[in-house]
Formats: C-alpha cells, structure tokens, sequence
C-alpha cells in the first residue's frame, strides 16, 4: 500500500511500529479507514474468478466496522442495497462490518447472496433453514444472520430490491412468461482477508454481465431450467437437436436480458465488453508490474467463449492477498449445526 500510494518510508515505519504494539497488547490490530479502503479494492483486483476488475479502484467503501446494536447492522444492511442500486446506475460497493472470523464475530450473514429468490432452487437448503425460524413466504428469501451468538431472520424491505422485468421485443410470447430478475448481485458469505485480518461480514457487489442470468441462472439444470420452455415462446423447432434450437434460444435469451435492463435503465454488461475490459485490466496490470492471476473456468463467459480473448490463454490461478475467499463450514460451527 505504502509503495503504490508512494507513502513516506517514515510513515510506514512509523505505521508498522503501531501494528506491532497493538498486536502485543491485544492480540490484533485495527485498520485506518485508509487501509481498509486500499485493501477492499486490492482485494477486488486480486479476484481470480472476476471479470470486471479493470474497475477496482473505483470500488466504494462504506466502512460500518463501528457498528454494534442489532438494528443500526441491519439498517446498513438496507442501505448497502439502496446505495448499491442508485435507481439503477449500479455502483460498485462494499460494507464492511466488525471485524473477525465467522466463528466469532459479532454479526455474520448466512445467506451466499443479500437477493435471492425464494423459490431459487440455489437457494434450496437456506429456505429450509430459514422457515424453521420463520413463517416468512415472501418471493425475496429473507436475511438468516447471527447476531450476539443468536441466529434470526430479517426481511428486506421490498421498496430497496428493485427487479428488471425480462422482455424480448421481437418475441411477445417471452413476456407472458413474466420473468424477472433482481437488478444487483450481491455476495454476502465471503470473507474478505486484509493484512492478517478477516472480515467475515463484508457483503459486496458489481453490476450483471448478461450471460450470468441468462446463461446460467435461468437455463443451468440445477436452476430455473427453462431451456425448453423459453425456447417455445421463440417458436423453435424442438423435434431435432440440428435445428440448433438450443444455441438459438440462448443467444436471444441473453439479448433478451441485455435489452431489459438497457430499457429499464439498469447498469449492465454484455460479454464481449467485459472481456475486452478484462484485457484492457490486464495491460494496465502489466504496465503496472504486476500479474494477473485468475481461474479461467470463471474468466470465460458462458455464451461464445472462443470469440473473446479470455478464453485462449492460461492464467495462474494463485491467490494473493488481499482477496476474498470462501467461508469454509469446518470454521463455522453453527452453520454445521444448520445442516443437522
């Protein structure tokens, strides 16, 4: 941090002299705001699985570590969203809460994502676990958290998720199917690791690339699966697989996706933009002497991944830090406890 930011060495020294006698004295140490700002965003630049990191820098931090009642955690949490969202021009954003690791922090959210349809079949396991603590059946699965050693549901209120309705302007039919998506992804169940501190609770976001819900969300197997369905309404001819029926509705799905949220005014991205901005990331990397890390199952888009760059090179999928990983259950006693 200090070398990129081109700090005095007297000030790192200085810095690190600190570090060290509250280590000694406590066992940990603090962040400055200034710290825990560089290193969210390096850790977005060191995402091996992100396509989107030409942006990492423009990341915003919203620094919540201060917070301990239940309602003021849960308040941000509601303002992440909404924040996030900015009626649409999505921007890039991380809070981040007390730190620690999930076993003890203060305030750990269960849920992979802060969004999530409850009918998902994703999102399966966690609707069991959160009916056994509510009779909620709202389509938004609501927040399971712990909060002082105790697990407890929250709902976000409806007026801060803002959903794209899906719509094909060539194909009327697709409209009756009614399908929406929630307009921004949000990770809420990775740890973010700075300088030797874990924040188990730092829920984060970018924007769409359209082949994650086109591609993915609504046709993989395990999903919606809706191949078969949504290809009817694109009147293809089923009755052979050289018809390329499959191929044709998975292209018009993902223009369908890419031309609702242009129309209702909600940041997005197509593929072969995000792989020529993952590019441009990668020559600002080198320019900067740094490399590139990345795991290039991710990289590659799900729809045409030989026509973009990503997908005919190799990449060394080492992870630095700062980085976001995972939450591992061995580390989580009651999310084990949740699956008995």
């Amino acid at each position: 941090m200090h070398r990129e930011l081109n700090i005095p060495y007297t000030i790192t020294a200085e810095r690190l002299h600190s570090i060290e006698s509250e280590i000694k004295a406590t066992g940990t140490y603090h962040h400055t705001f200034e710290e825990l700002d560089y290193g969210a965003k390096v850790a977005w630049r060191n995402s091996n699985r992100c396509i989107g990191r030409l942006f990492w820098d423009k990341l915003h931090v919203l620094d919540k570590r201060h917070l301990t009642a239940e309602e003021e955690l849960l308040d941000a949490v509601v303002h992440h969203i909404d924040y996030a969202t900015n009626s649409g021009k999505i921007r890039p954003t991380i809070t981040i809460f007390p730190q620690g690791k999930a076993a003890d922090a203060p305030f750990v959210i269960v849920n992979d994502q802060l969004v999530r349809y409850a009918d998902d079949p994703i999102a399966g396991p966690l609707k069991q676990q959160v009916e056994r603590l509510t009779a909620d059946r709202s389509h938004i699965l609501p927040l399971l958290y712990r909060y002082d050693g105790e697990l407890k549901t929250f709902e976000i209120p409806a007026d801060v998720i803002m959903e794209v309705p899906l719509v094909h302007p060539a194909y009327p039919a697709f409209s009756k199917l009614n399908l929406t998506w929630y307009a921004v992804p949000m990770i809420s169940a990775m740890d973010l690791r700075i300088g030797g501190i874990t924040y188990s609770c730092a829920p984060f976001n970018g924007w769409y690339m359209e082949s994650e819900i086109a591609s993915r969300n609504l046709l993989d197997t395990y999903r919606y699966d809706l191949l078969e369905q949504i290809a009817d309404t694109f009147q293809l001819d089923r009755s052979t697989t050289v018809t390329y029926w499959r191929d044709k509705a998975l292209v018009e799905l993902n223009y369908a996706v890419y031309h609702s949220f242009k129309t209702a005014g909600v940041s997005i991205v197509d593929h072969y933009t995000a792989s020529r901005q993952f590019e441009k990331f990668e020559q600002n990397e080198l320019a900067e002497g740094r490399k590139v890390t990345g795991d290039w199952t991710w990289l590659i888009p799900p729809i045409s991944p030989s026509l973009v760059h990503n997908f005919h090179k190799g990449y060394d999928n080492t992870y630095n830090n700062p980085n976001f990983y995972y939450r591992s259950k061995k580390s989580c006693p009651f999310l084990q406890q949740l699956e008995q």
